[in-house]
């Protein structure tokens, strides 16, 4: 079984994340074949919408971190991959839906925060994360957190890494809907089918034009990532984090 599931459905591009027992959490094949099915639905006359989601009970949880390497297969490369994602989600004239089934974690919730607009269940919940493993927000995440609630709740969502609920997280502006779970799968396919049915140059002439005014940083903000990610990188303090991850315990950062 493949790690995305792809289908399409009247007009809808269905991209599913299919690592559950993982919750999801992003290899570097899974974001290349996110990327590769994004740019391609540039020229597909057949696909008007793209939805992003996950399987089971996550939508994502970020970065793969699994197994005794997480801080050698996490690298700078790792962080250029988050970048061409996002990117591809932003760059793609058709709107891009994010189905927030469940927690979105790291650049789980780079990915989310992406898409134009975000569809979530009432149990659903977000979190920065990327500090508590030593690391900082990366996945264009310092510019999108920040147009979407201002400085003051981005520094901290991203220094504290709080967890938020989707009700929380839809009045801050960072959710578009949220629905009670068992409502969830019925309202989403309403808004996809008016998506898969509206004007598609209007869609992504709008689209152009809200990205532009409220993103013109973005490109500076994947830089500053990079550079940061790529110095903590290599730090005593990501390999304590990561460790700490895999041992489900509390990190002890000693600032080297």
């Amino acid at each position: 079984m493949s790690d995305l599931e792809v289908r399409l459905d009247d007009g809808a591009l269905w991209l599913t994340l299919n690592r559950p027992e993982q919750f999801n959490a992003l290899t570097g094949e899974m974001v290349l074949a996110l990327i590769e099915q994004l740019r391609g639905a540039t020229t597909r006359d057949d696909v008007r919408v793209v939805v992003l989601t996950g399987a089971g009970a996550a939508f994502s949880a970020g970065a793969d971190l699994g197994g005794e390497n997480a801080q050698e297969n996490y690298d700078a490369g790792s962080v250029d991959g988050a970048n061409l994602l996002i990117r591809a989600i932003l760059d793609l004239d058709k709107p891009v839906v994010c189905g927030l089934n469940g927690i979105a974690a790291g650049v789980g919730m780079s990915t989310a925060l992406a898409c134009d607009l975000v569809v979530a269940t009432e149990s659903a919940a977000l979190t920065l994360a990327f500090t508590k493993i030593g690391l900082m927000p990366d996945g264009g995440a310092t510019a999108t957190v920040a147009a979407s609630v201002g400085r003051a709740r981005a520094m901290r969502l991203a220094l504290l890494s709080d967890l938020l609920t989707a009700q929380e997280a839809y009045a801050a502006g960072l959710v578009t809907h949220v629905f009670a779970d068992d409502a969830y799968a019925e309202q989403l396919g309403k808004i996809v089918g008016r998506l898969s049915r509206g004007a598609p140059l209007a869609f992504a002439a709008t689209k152009k034009a809200v990205n532009a005014a409220t993103l013109g940083g973005l490109d500076g903000a994947f830089q500053r990532e990079r550079a940061g990610q790529s110095v903590l990188l290599r730090t005593e303090d990501v390999a304590e984090g990561m460790k700490a991850f895999t041992e489900k315990r509390r990190a002890q950062f000693r600032g080297r």
